[in-house]
């Protein structure tokens, strides 16, 4: 297998200059020793390090008309994190969602939780990303199901971020809703009104009662670690203090406008499924100990500024988003969970199909590069995907065959882009 780091950066496809993994393999052992590193992340950064390069190994590409044209790929460290393994596993995971698209507008929610919970989520991240996980999914699924101009079963796609543009902890849930759903008897299907799902203000309300009760339900199981300020919060008044600070706060819970249709979903997905917190194409400067990288400019939409950040605090910052081992972070609910798949959201798509299309919902439910047909090799999806055809000698248009680099580890010719990731 095979994948195009770069498949989903507006940079296109070839090599970034600068990589995270530089900034490891040149500040990671003096960050090692220097701070507490868990498993999850001293893994992270090895398989980084080692990505695309000689210590995993790789192939050859050799012309098999005899031109002499070589192409030597490494093959990739395929972990979640690493910024270069990312783009073709993203394409291959919304080609598995292609029939459970439904023909039909979806909204893009966005569920955050306040500030002053960042410290107790980092100590507890399993559980509590669960927790956020549980909490935005019930609020929405029963609020729909309640709110009176809806009053309708819908799908969605969870996907965990936990990061903001200059790599700091944010953890946020990005939703993609369907515009409607199935009424309580599974009998009609219920459309949204125009570009308004649920009115948010209510939502954001329910979301932040649910996440707190949770919180409280889970405190009361003894499970939880917290900072030194915050121990045994059962009996501190400082925790019950933040309790109540958190039930004032207004918690943000905001609903964008429906995308034009399946093909502007399954774009989107492909952009924020397997994103990691930087990408290599924002980085444009490591030096003297410093780490510049590009972030989008708020203030000025369309526009980026600079970020210039000690190496350390790069790395700290970038490890603070490594998942813990195992942990799901795209998860589906309603109309979307996998024991629907067969039933309600089958029978969605044969109510919604009774109905009349929209004129922008006729065209083809699948995003430019794909198509319903799978492809069954690497080579066939970054074709499809790009226009790219790498079995092919971009000498003579001779077939290329492949070999594993050992048969051939004499070869000097330096390796190429890193186009491909091949496990």
């Amino acid at each position: 297998m095979h994948t195009c780091s770069a498949l989903t950066e507006p940079s296109g496809l070839l090599r970034p200059r600068l990589e995270v993994a530089d900034i490891f393999r040149t500040y990671g052992p003096h960050y090692r020793t220097k701070y507490p590193m868990s498993p999850e992340q001293r893994k992270a950064m090895q398989n980084i390090e080692a990505c695309r390069t000689q210590s995993l190994g790789g192939h050859v590409d050799t012309c098999q008309h005899g031109c002499g044209y070589q192409r030597i790929s490494y093959n990739s460290c395929r972990n979640r994190h690493c910024p270069k393994c990312q783009g073709l596993q993203s394409m291959r995971w919304v080609e598995k969602r292609l029939e459970k698209i439904l023909p039909i507008p979806y909204f893009h929610m966005v569920f955050t939780v306040p500030h002053e919970l960042h410290p107790i989520i980092l100590q507890n991240q399993q559980t509590l990303y669960n927790l956020l996980f549980q909490a935005a999914a019930k609020s929405l699924l029963e609020f729909a199901l309640k709110w009176r101009r809806l009053r309708a079963e819908v799908g969605f796609t969870a996907i965990l971020h936990t990061w903001n543009q200059d790599i700091l902890f944010h953890p946020h849930l990005h939703l993609i809703v369907t515009g409607g759903g199935l009424d309580q008897t599974h009998t009609r299907w219920i459309r949204s009104r125009g570009n308004f799902l649920v009115p948010v203000r209510p939502l954001s309300k329910i979301f932040r009662g649910k996440f707190l009760d949770f919180l409280k339900k889970t405190l009361a199981k003894n499970v939880l670690i917290f900072q030194p300020h915050l121990q045994h919060p059962q009996k501190s008044s400082t925790f019950e203090g933040l309790i109540k600070k958190l039930y004032r706060k207004e918690w943000v819970v905001y609903c964008k406008r429906p995308f034009g249709g399946p093909e502007q979903v399954l774009k989107y997905l492909g952009l924020y499924t397997h994103k990691v917190a930087i990408s290599n194409h924002r980085i444009v400067e490591i030096n003297n100990g410093m780490v510049t990288f590009l972030a989008r400019d708020n203030h000025n939409p369309g526009k980026r500024r600079s970020v210039c950040l000690p190496a350390d605090k790069f790395i700290k910052r970038f490890m603070i988003h490594i998942l813990p081992s195992g942990f799901v972070k795209i998860r589906h609910y309603g109309l979307m969970a996998h024991k629907n798949t067969k039933t309600s959201l089958e029978k969605a798509r044969a109510l919604i199909e009774t109905l009349v299309k929209p004129p922008e919902m006729v065209s083809s439910s699948c995003p430019k590069g794909l198509s319903k047909a799978r492809a069954t090799t690497w080579l066939e999806m970054l074709f499809k995907i790009t226009g790219i055809d790498l079995g092919t000698c971009p000498n003579c248009g001779g077939k290329l065959v492949r070999q594993p680099l050992t048969v051939l580890e004499n070869l000097q010719t330096p390796p190429g882009p890193y186009l491909l990731d091949s496990s």
